[in-house]
């Protein structure tokens, strides 16, 4: 494993500076004057900028704004909508590398294989939700001359939507152009961690929208976030992160009865039949799925890698030589697979784990990145690290790490691998790679997961449905249905028609 020792001198991180809020179309600081400072994991210790500490005052002005803003822009033709969505894409692809490079900087993930696609990710999200702002539309029942029965699409009001820290600007074009196109208003609170990304968008999108339709709050979320979550004028709240707090939300949300949508964790399996072993692409396509060009900070990694034992040694050989290959260095650099893990408590859950697997009895290591962290006051850094002959039993196989880390398990019996598969808590992504169409099919179909993919392993796609199984979440996004289910509510409407005297 290659890694690029990083002279803090030379980073190209640019100098410190604050950064404001953007509440009902003007920028703005916390009203008690708070600040909380945000550091880069490039450098550790790092500050890159200073952002507002909101406090439950500057939450409720927020929602105050979407709320007033709301009226008026559901009012609107949706072509209106459509268009303010689509200048906006245009925006963003005008200032596509601002947006990576502050994506690398924020959160330290590679700008050439993981910010730079996401911001370009983000537009096209943009630009299909205006594509189908018009489609948010009822239907008409046919029941008589003397009747005529329709439903109305309805925005739901003001939209809460809660932002991770791994790919902020990606959730934020699952969560934002839907809820906008529909006719919602928005409240953002962005991750404490990672925010910096997100009020450039805002800054994009205050060009085309009215003040307060989308507004971007920062700050803790024990504060501003459970105040986004508590408050009585969010009809919705669209929360992405942690099952453990995803479970808080949908509780102290569920009180008032309040529209929730929750995509949480995920430990997801990846199943590798005998058939595919000899295909070209199976070990980039492993290498995809295992999300190690994200530090492995995904909820759809493939960190349960099922490998059939009569292929299991030669592809567990390619598929570590092809991490081993990989480079891990400055976020900022063209030359980095692998940039950094977001932060000291990040870094050292994720540490725990390898740790744990180094001494645990009767695992094979067969990659340890553990020793490939760049020195401690050079940032976050750590290598993909794979452990190899585990079961499923094995608490680095069932928990999230949240890290680069893979557990490679063995298997004979296709009813046993899926039997293993499904055994997990979470349900929110697969992968499957055969030859055997029927046999992809069935598995598909049999794995408990919101998710499949069959023959390869990127990223989700625009307009697909996206969401989890079990405790991987409630809701879909990111696809029309995920639009209609998410940020509507419908309207019955039954009129009686007077025929003619």
């Amino acid at each position: 494993m290659t890694s690029v020792q990083i002279n803090p001198d030379t980073t190209g991180i640019p100098e410190a500076r604050d950064y404001r809020m953007f509440v009902n179309g003007e920028w703005v600081e916390a009203l008690d004057g708070r600040w909380t400072e945000v550091t880069t994991p490039i450098v550790r210790g790092r500050v890159i900028g200073r952002v507002p500490s909101a406090d439950v005052a500057d939450v409720d002005n927020a929602v105050a704004a979407a709320r007033a803003a709301f009226p008026a822009w559901r009012s609107q033709h949706f072509t209106a909508r459509q268009r303010a969505l689509g200048r906006i894409a245009d925006a963003i692809e005008a200032r596509l590398e601002d947006l990576a490079t502050l994506t690398a900087l924020d959160t330290g993930n590679a700008i050439r294989t993981q910010a730079r696609p996401e911001a370009a990710t983000l537009a096209n999200l943009f630009r299909y939700f205006a594509g189908i702002a018009g489609e948010a539309k009822g239907v008409v029942l046919p029941a008589g001359e003397d009747q005529l029965q329709y439903t109305r699409l309805e925005p739901l009001g003001v939209v809460g939507a809660i932002l991770p820290w791994n790919s902020p600007l990606m959730i934020a074009g699952f969560k934002l152009p839907a809820a906008l196109a529909a006719g919602n208003t928005v409240v953002v609170k962005a991750a404490e961690a990672a925010p910096l990304s997100l009020l450039l968008l805002a800054e994009i999108c205050a060009e085309h929208l009215p003040p307060g339709v989308l507004n971007v709050i920062t700050g803790l979320g024990s504060v501003a976030g459970e105040r986004l979550v508590q408050h009585p004028g969010v009809d919705k709240v669209s929360f992405t992160g942690s099952t453990e707090v995803g479970r808080h939300v949908a509780r102290e949300a569920g009180h008032r009865l309040a529209h929730v949508s929750l995509e949480l964790g995920g430990k997801n399996p990846a199943i590798v039949f005998p058939d595919a072993a000899d295909d070209d692409d199976l070990i980039a396509n492993l290498l995809l799925s295992s999300r190690v060009h994200r530090q492995g900070q995904s909820c759809t990694a493939g960190s349960r890698l099922f490998l059939h034992e009569d292929i299991y040694d030669d592809v567990l050989q390619r598929f570590v030589a092809t991490l081993d290959a990989q480079v891990v260095g400055n976020p900022l650099d063209e030359s980095s697979d692998i940039g950094a893990i977001i932060n000291e408590r990040q870094f050292e859950s994720v540490n725990s784990f390898v740790q744990e697997g180094l001494s645990a009895p009767g695992i094979t290591v067969a990659l340890d990145g553990s020793p490939q962290v760049i020195g401690r006051t050079d940032g976050y850094y750590m290598g993909p690290t794979v452990f190899a002959g585990a079961d499923n039993g094995w608490r680095l196989s069932r928990e999230e790490i949240f890290g680069p880390v893979v557990v490679v398990i063995p298997w004979r019996d296709e009813a046993d691998v899926i039997a293993m598969a499904n055994d997990s808590h979470y349900g929110l992504a697969a992968y499957v790679w055969t030859h055997d169409i029927d046999r992809a099919l069935r598995t598909a179909n049999e794995l408990e997961t919101g998710w499949v993919q069959v023959n390869q392993g990127g990223g989700q796609l625009v307009g697909q449905s996206y969401g989890g199984y079990k405790q991987s979440g409630i809701g879909r996004e990111a696809s029309l249905e995920g639009m209609i289910a998410g940020f509507t509510q419908t309207k019955q409407i039954n009129i009686r028609i007077r025929g003619q005297r």
